[in-house]
């Protein structure tokens, strides 16, 4: 049972952070100071500050705050009073996710996500509480929760989302979809959209497709765009105020790019597509012809964008998307003057802005980070044009030496522009270090944008040099990237990797005589490959939840890969388990593990679902005769990826000790 406890009008002083602190905020970064190596708690920790969100009216301000150890709190601080409230806090869970409902009302859920594998019968739920601690509520089921309502309403199912809150935030309803199953063949499918009230608990179905996967509602809050990814094709369906819903737009969906993104007070519907180009922009729709115009609205030459609309007052203020890293583009003049001012006065730090979405309000909510800042949050006073730091993700970091990245590119053999991110430890002499060539999951994936990484910090930390390649196949730079590792696995995409170790080399940044190849999932993959392919370029590998045969994606049954990806979506992109038996044969670890001779650290989950834990097993077995320098883990009760601090501190300090073994950082 969760009891929620609630506390009203008390100073929050932690041991990492008192609130309120108003004070001015630093114009510059402090002057990083040498100091003792940092432990791995310092970059592995759960943030102790995060999400914090200004109310519609500008006027308050929720946030997340947690002491070491402890599950995270919902808390409110009034900006006039100074006077921060528990609203929301649980005795065994962390609050999740959360958002304004009204200017009084919010609505959160649990962080189930962050348990561990035998506790993840706890399922995020959903609860709503007043900005004062009042009127708490229950919305949908917590498997493991007994908590019921005094007017025993009707809750939703466990597998319920929040969709949306109202366009104008004053009322109480917010917008839900509720998954009704889960399909081996499809994944989660057949999702109901709901209208449902925050204080009463009553609700109303919302006609809307039921395979949808993304909805797209107009400033009356009708919903009027939703677009699907089925049985290998992407739909978009449009729909006037109480007619039917009308099919737009069917496309191959490995090979376009078209949902809906935003539809303004005009009518004018946004979306995303790549219309014809390497990269996908933002575009309005054509009604009369039901397709994008031909004029972007936003554009990129070298990357896929996502745009995401700032609103107030109903209207269109700019666009936020990431190129190599977050950036907004104000189309509201006065916005414009006013990020100009603050990234004036922070010259140093990505700052985010926003107020509040009806406000009148002087204060002005201002996410900042860089590489070498893990965030903070701060209120900045348009009247009085002074700051107050409100908190940092990471205080017992602030000041500390951290690695600076950069967004580089070099030719791979065949003269492919790869794009990389180059992480270098803080006062190093920059030049012949020992290498980490750092593989991303997915593969199909994005794998990193300009900012503070925990894992890249904390082994730059330990001394070394980390590059992680945006190797073909990666999205996020275009289709021509995107199809150029098209069943490449263990090639053109390895080969990338390789590329990358050797221009480190020739530029004078990596040691040749102290490279490894690292990475999970995908990236574990990867470092297998690695290991087969250039023995005499990767002194050692680390390999955590990582693919060791491609034919296992296919005939692992305990594994929630679905028919879907399997017929429609690997077979493509990775190689049909038939038709391209013999490739896939050819390039698998499991079947070249003779070839692996180097020092290896390997781990995994005994939970995981995405690469199940035979993957591990069968590698380590088949590395057994051939090589005795492989280190084996496994962490019984994590899934894909390690979550429990615990389960992370043991993993990255033997990483820690391995690397220190094999590849001598102090050297």
């Amino acid at each position: 049972m969760f009891h929620i406890q609630k506390w009203r009008h008390q100073a929050l002083c932690l041991a990492s952070v008192c609130l309120p602190l108003w004070a001015n905020a630093q114009t510059a970064p402090s002057t990083p100071t040498p100091s003792p190596r940092l432990s791995a708690e310092a970059f592995f920790q759960q943030p102790l500050f995060s999400n914090a969100v200004l109310s519609p009216d500008g006027q308050k301000v929720a946030f997340k705050l947690r002491e070491p150890q402890t599950p995270a709190k919902l808390v409110v601080l009034d900006l006039a009073t100074q006077k921060p409230t528990v609203v929301a806090a649980f005795e065994q869970e962390s609050v999740g996710s959360f958002a304004w409902v009204n200017e009084q009302r919010l609505v959160f859920n649990l962080a189930a996500w962050l348990k561990t594998g035998e506790q993840r019968d706890i399922n995020p739920g959903m609860f709503a509480v007043d900005a004062n601690g009042d009127r708490y509520r229950q919305l949908a089921e917590t498997r493991g929760s007994w908590v019921q309502n005094s007017d025993n309403a009707e809750l939703q199912p466990q597998w319920t989302q929040l969709l949306r809150t109202s366009s104008r935030q004053t009322g109480d309803d917010i917008w839900i979809t509720v998954t009704e199953a889960y399909d081996q063949k499809v994944g989660a499918d057949y999702r109901r959209v709901r209208k449902l009230n925050t204080v009463t608990g009553r609700w109303s179905e919302v006609d809307a497709p039921q395979h949808a996967a993304h909805w797209v509602f107009d400033t009356r809050d009708e919903l009027r765009a939703a677009s699907e990814n089925r049985n290998g094709q992407l739909k978009m369906w449009l729909r006037e105020p109480g007619q039917a819903w009308k099919t737009v737009a069917t496309l191959d969906s490995l090979k376009h790019t078209l949902y809906p993104a935003h539809m303004d007070a005009q009518g004018t519907l946004y979306v995303n597509s790549d219309q014809g180009q390497n990269t996908v922009g933002l575009y309005t729709w054509n009604f009369e012809t039901n397709k994008p115009s031909d004029k972007p609205v936003l554009h990129s030459q070298a990357f896929d964008l996502a745009p995401q609309p700032v609103v107030r007052e109903g209207q269109v203020q700019g666009w936020r998307y990431t190129v190599d890293a977050p950036f907004t583009q104000w189309t509201d003049p006065a916005a414009k003057t006013l990020q100009d001012a603050i990234d004036k006065a922070l010259p140093h730090t990505v700052n985010v802005l926003s107020t509040g979405l009806r406000s009148t309000s002087p204060h002005v909510l201002v996410h900042t980070f860089s590489d070498r800042n893990p965030g903070s949050t701060l209120v900045y006073n348009r009247d009085t044009q002074k700051f107050i730091r409100l908190g940092d993700v990471r205080p017992g970091l602030r000041g500390q030496a951290m690695a600076g990245m950069d967004f580089v590119h070099y030719k791979a053999r065949d003269g492919l522009s790869i794009p990389a991110w180059l992480s270098l430890p803080a006062g190093s002499a920059k030049k012949n270090l020992p290498l980490l060539v750092f593989a991303h999951g997915g593969p199909w994936v994005r794998g990193q944008s300009w900012g503070w990484d925990a894992e890249v910090q904390f082994l730059a930390s330990r001394g070394y040099a980390v590059l992680q390649p945006e190797f073909r196949g990666s999205t996020g730079y275009g289709r021509k990237h995107f199809e150029a590792g098209w069943k490449q696995w263990g090639q053109a995409m390895q080969n990338d990797l390789a590329d990358g170790a050797r221009w480190a080399i020739t530029q004078g940044i990596a040691d040749p005589q102290r490279i490894c190849i690292i990475g999970a999932s995908y990236g574990g993959y990867a470092t297998l490959m690695g290991l087969v392919n250039d023995p005499d370029l990767f002194r050692c590998g680390i390999n955590w939840v990582g693919v060791t045969d491609p034919q296992l994606m296919y005939s692992v049954r305990w594994s929630d890969t679905t028919d879907q990806a399997k017929t429609y979506g690997l077979p493509r992109l990775m190689g049909d388990s038939v038709k391209d038996a013999d490739m896939l044969r050819t390039h698998s670890p499991l079947q070249q593990a003779a070839r692996i001779k180097a020092p290896l650290l390997m781990a995994y989950g005994g939970k995981d679902e995405r690469v199940p834990l035979v993957h591990g097993e069968k590698m380590r077995d088949a590395l057994k005769p051939h090589n005795p320098r492989v280190e084996w883990v496994e962490y019984p009760d994590e899934g894909h990826g390690f979550v429990d601090l615990k389960a992370q501190l043991d993993f990255w300090r033997r990483v820690e000790k391995f690397l220190a073994t094999h590849l001598n950082p102090g050297s």
